[in-house]
């Protein structure tokens, strides 16, 4: 028998045994000032790439001015208890209400956190009998939600239809057997390649096979579809999907999140959804200003129109100059490049001390070894300057990546480390 820390202190695992030369910098790094185009980043003025303020909310004075008004009205403590007990109001019903209207649905549910409501959302909607069938390329939340199932479970090779269908015969067969039914999940955009999810031809598989659809629109809610309504109004399939979530952590800039169906999926999920029916209700600061929120969402199309300005000068841009940038189809911008892990690191410190560029990084155990993805989220508030900049930038370190730079860099840093 061991004690249960030596493995901890063994092995930090793929991403902490890079905590002494990446924490504070690459990972957990301190973004300074108002959420913007241009924030601080350890006293230098940079142009940030990394904030998901897609429609430019989080700092506007209308809205920090319903939020503060919020706090006054009622503090940080109001309501108190669940939503079952105690913490339910009239504006929590209009909040939810407004939601599912706006998403082309029945009825919606208010949820604290989107991770933790995706979780529990999943967990809620299987029970042992079914079969759940998801995206190999879905987000940890779903992953997660997944774990929790005690039946059976399939994944997909990413937005592979041939894969799904595969998967769902699996499945069908499965279920003929326990007597259970069918979920499938996928996401309206995935997070890291941008790409939306095939839901028009996920729906449309439903005339061979009964399942159900439960998409998570995180990146969609507010950015794609005519009015914002998200992927499945992009696709125009939005009544094809089951279940929809969205968060509130996104386009509207702030805490909670939701889910949107039939009346009778809603009323069975508020009624059994763990993480909500035992935690305190979302605070009334949040849900107040949520409802500003999703007004400007539906009464300011320019705010989306400026959003896709930016989006397509940059994306066009990158392109332009031959970078790879997958098969995005949504504002979120991936950049690839081929280089190790240290060599990551010297290109990212490049970019933000000689640069003023700050961008997320993701490297391997997130996408394959030898691969570093640059994530790129324009918003609404960053302006064609600020893509010519970044332009410049990239086609800097890109010259540098391959030229061997920062691999002579990253092995000097090494042999100063002892490595």
């Amino acid at each position: 028998m061991r004690d249960l820390f030596d493995r901890i202190i063994e092995n930090k695992g793929p991403l902490g045994k890079w905590a002494s030369q990446a924490e504070g910098y690459f990972v957990f790094p301190k973004l300074e000032g108002p959420i913007s185009n241009r924030m601080k980043f350890q006293g230098k003025d940079v142009i940030t790439w990394s904030i998901n303020d897609y429609l430019g909310l989080a700092s506007r004075p209308d809205v920090r001015a319903v939020d503060a008004q919020a706090a006054v009205d009622y503090g940080s403590a109001y309501p108190m208890g669940a939503r079952m007990m105690s913490g339910h109001t009239d504006l929590h019903e209009k909040l939810q209400n407004e939601l599912a209207a706006f998403v082309h649905k029945e009825a919606a549910y208010l949820l604290n956190f989107g991770y933790q409501g995706m979780v529990s959302t999943i967990d809620a909607l299987v029970s042992k009998d079914d079969v759940i069938v998801y995206d190999v390329d879905a987000h940890a939340c779903i992953i997660d939600g997944v774990r929790l199932h005690h039946g059976k479970r399939f994944t997909y090779k990413h937005n592979d239809l041939e894969s799904i269908e595969k998967n769902l015969q699996r499945a069908v067969k499965i279920a003929e057997q326990t007597g259970g039914g069918i979920l499938l999940i996928s996401e309206g955009v995935f997070g890291m390649r941008g790409e939306q999810g095939r839901l028009k031809e996920i729906v449309a598989l439903k005339e061979k096979y009964n399942f159900r659809l439960l998409v998570d629109d995180a990146h969609g809610f507010g950015t794609l579809g005519k009015t914002g309504a998200g992927a499945g109004e992009e696709q125009g399939i939005q009544d094809g999907i089951d279940v929809y979530f969205a968060t509130f952590a996104k386009a509207m800039a702030s805490t909670g999140a939701f889910i949107a169906a039939d009346q009778e999926i809603i009323d069975y999920l508020k009624y059994n959804l763990r993480s909500q029916m035992f935690a305190k209700s979302l605070q009334m600061q949040l849900v107040i200003g949520a409802l500003k929120r999703l007004d400007m969402l539906r009464s300011m199309p320019e705010l989306r129109e400026k959003l896709w300005e930016n989006v397509n000068a940059l994306q066009n841009g990158l392109k332009e100059r031959g970078f790879d940038i997958g098969t995005t189809q949504s504002c979120v911008t991936p950049v690839y490049l081929k280089g190790s892990i240290p060599e990551a690191m010297a290109l990212v410190k490049d970019l933000r001390e000689n640069h003023g560029i700050f961008c997320s990084i993701v490297v391997y155990p997130v996408i394959p070894k030898g691969l570093i993805l640059l994530r790129l989220i324009p918003t609404a508030t960053h302006t064609l300057e600020d893509v010519e900049e970044t332009l410049v930038a990239f086609s800097a370190i890109r010259e540098r990546l391959e030229n061997g730079t920062y691999k002579r860099l990253s092995a000097a840093v090494s042999a100063l480390m002892g490595e």
